[in-house]
């Protein structure tokens, strides 16, 4: 068969078939380039603040375009529902959290990071200060879904998590209604420092029918090849019947 190959008609015909899998190739490359060039950026208005009732519903799940938006909510914090979270970063620096309970207007629970501290004793300070709880006032940050319950030295009392699961547990009346996500304080009360909360990343969004095409034009372009060795198998298996058909019986 190879010898067949060899002729200068199939030696010309696989220069062709060359010739059209490069253009086939050069195709797709192109394609898949252009699925690069052309993800888009899903932006999302999550530095304009809504009211969390826009976004949100308690005892429901936090919606993907909700997470990370900055929020106001209108609610008192309950007095004694304050919890120490442990080796949480702020700017770099590993420390404390000290979280709360809201509960807003409507009447649903919403658990809220109030402010970060560099050590233990600091944040055991702005626990007891902030023992009695506070009237009804406005509350602005960034709306977080929720992490996952506690894990390991939870029984010892260590909580490290932002759990809104976890932290039910710990508050003295438990809630009827309750917020899947919590609250990121824009400001810190005093004693503590505002916790960093940037601006979530934007989804990219990537053009998988230009993807797609690229794979398509990748097939076109083995297909080529392979017609090439379809015909000259062809060939050879017809040179083959012809001559077994001329040999004398």
């Amino acid at each position: 068969m190879w010898r067949v190959a060899r002729r200068p008609r199939w030696i010309a015909a696989l220069l062709l078939a060359l010739v059209v899998a490069s253009g086939f190739a050069a195709l797709g490359r192109w394609q898949l380039d252009r699925s690069v060039q052309s993800a888009v950026a899903a932006t999302r208005p999550t530095e304009k603040v809504l009211p969390l009732a826009q976004i949100a519903k308690p005892q429901s799940g936090v919606l993907t375009n909700s997470i990370g938006q900055r929020v106001e909510v209108t609610g008192s914090r309950v007095a004694g529902d304050l919890t120490v979270l442990s080796d949480r970063v702020n700017l770099g620096a590993t420390g404390y959290w000290v979280t709360g309970h809201i509960v807003t207007d409507n009447g649903a629970s919403l658990a809220v990071a109030l402010g970060w501290a560099a050590s233990k004793q600091q944040a055991d300070t702005a626990v007891r200060a902030l023992a009695g709880g506070s009237a009804s006032t406005l509350w602005t940050g960034r709306y977080l879904v929720t992490e996952a319950p506690q894990q390991g030295d939870y029984e010892h009392g260590k909580q490290q998590y932002m759990s809104v699961a976890s932290l039910i547990n710990l508050w003295k009346d438990a809630p009827t209604s309750v917020y899947g996500g919590y609250l990121v304080s824009a400001d810190a009360p005093a004693g503590l420092t505002a916790i960093d909360s940037p601006r979530p990343p934007d989804d990219v969004v990537v053009n998988w029918l230009n993807i797609f095409y690229a794979v398509e034009w990748a097939v076109f372009a083995g297909f080529a090849i392979y017609l090439w060795f379809r015909l000259v198998r062809d060939a050879w298996e017809r040179e083959q019947e012809e001559s077994l058909q001329e040999e004398p019986n």
